[in-house]
């Protein structure tokens, strides 16, 4: 009898985290088992998963790409599960670069749209080929900032991951910005009056910006309503009007933003509010392009990267940049592209 071998197709349940608002149409041959997005309250549970399977729960030595693959993961705006036969799995790989997505094999390895493991299920050992998909807009820009500030004698690391892509990002609201600019002002204009010995009262700035008043986080609400604040909480709140000079530029009130190597101009930032009544500067607020801002915030971010490591080695800040006022616009940029979709509070400036 003539002997008959048996074609054994692999199919492979996978699960795929894509960071982009839209992407590409699932093109390839696959039973999809499940499809859904940001807006879904069982994402965030099954996210926060998977950022410990990758992690081992914290066993694990945080390496650079172990590090990227788990803000990948806290960047996730649609996921799917799907049984994928093998012979799609190039089409599979095409769909994965195209839709910035990172996947998961039933090893529970985590891998690259072409397959290549990042984080080895067992070991979270990656192989050398192995890349982390970014948009090709925010691995552009990356590259673009590290050029401007090498050309400045300011050299960061290749591996800094570049920042959220325009694909992947979603702006805050207009009106949002202009109510975050009316807090930051006040907070920051109790906490200079109260670094002068002379305390503004709270009921003064009310009836100056009575809508700042609404605008206040939770940590902002305690320091206005607090007498006497110690001195740290004192010099933090002093420091937002960096924060504030970030936003009214992101509002497009400057042409440029300066460079980071000294404080922002006290009296024109406080004078733009000043000038003109709460309800103004709301329904005025209207950011400047999307591209402007990211490439701000890329810049920033490697500009914060570098004053640490400076500060941390005990080397001289090169071109002067103060770290101060690179970790205020960070935290501002940083909410404005609502990383982490955290509330002003809880906003971090990771590099």
């Amino acid at each position: 009898m003539p002997h008959v071998t048996s074609l054994t197709i692999i199919v492979m349940i996978v699960n795929a985290y894509s960071t982009l608002r839209e992407p590409a149409p699932l093109d390839f041959e696959a039973e999809l088992h499940l499809a859904r997005s940001d807006n879904d309250v069982g994402l965030s549970k099954h996210i926060s998963q998977m950022m410990g399977v990758a992690c081992d729960r914290g066993r694990r030595e945080m390496t650079p790409t172990l590090y990227a693959v788990m803000r990948h993961l806290q960047r996730t705006r649609h996921h799917y599960r799907m049984e994928v036969d093998g012979d799609e799995m190039d089409r599979l790989a095409v769909w994965g670069w195209q839709s910035n997505a990172i996947l998961m094999t039933t090893d529970q390895s985590f891998r690259d749209p072409a397959g290549r493991i990042l984080v080895h299920g067992e070991t979270g050992d990656a192989e050398g080929n192995a890349t982390v998909p970014y948009p090709i807009d925010a691995i552009e820009r990356a590259a673009d900032s590290r050029e401007a500030l090498s050309l400045m004698g300011i050299e960061t690391p290749r591996d800094l991951p570049p920042v959220i892509g325009i694909g992947e990002v979603e702006m805050r609201p207009d009106d949002e910005i202009g109510w975050r600019t009316l807090a930051l002002f006040i907070v920051a204009v109790r906490a200079e009056s109260l670094a002068s010995g002379s305390p503004i009262p709270p009921a003064a700035l009310k009836a100056k910006s009575p809508m700042a008043f609404e605008a206040f986080s939770p940590a902002e609400r305690t320091f206005i309503e607090t007498e006497s604040s110690d001195l740290q909480a004192i010099t933090n709140f002093s420091w937002r009007y960096e924060a504030l000079y970030a936003l009214q530029w992101a509002v497009d009130l400057y042409e440029e933003m300066t460079f980071a190597n000294k404080i922002c101009d006290v009296p024109q930032v406080a004078q733009i509010m000043v000038d003109r009544p709460d309800r103004e500067i709301v329904t005025s607020a209207q950011l400047r392009p999307t591209k402007q801002i990211l490439d701000a915030l890329d810049t920033n971010m490697r500009l914060l990267w570098a004053a640490r490591s400076a500060a941390n080695s005990g080397r001289e800040m090169p071109a002067k940049i103060d770290g101060g006022v690179l970790s205020e616009r960070q935290h501002a940029l940083n909410w404005l592209v609502q990383q982490d979709r955290a509330a002003w509070d809880d906003v971090d400036t990771p590099t």
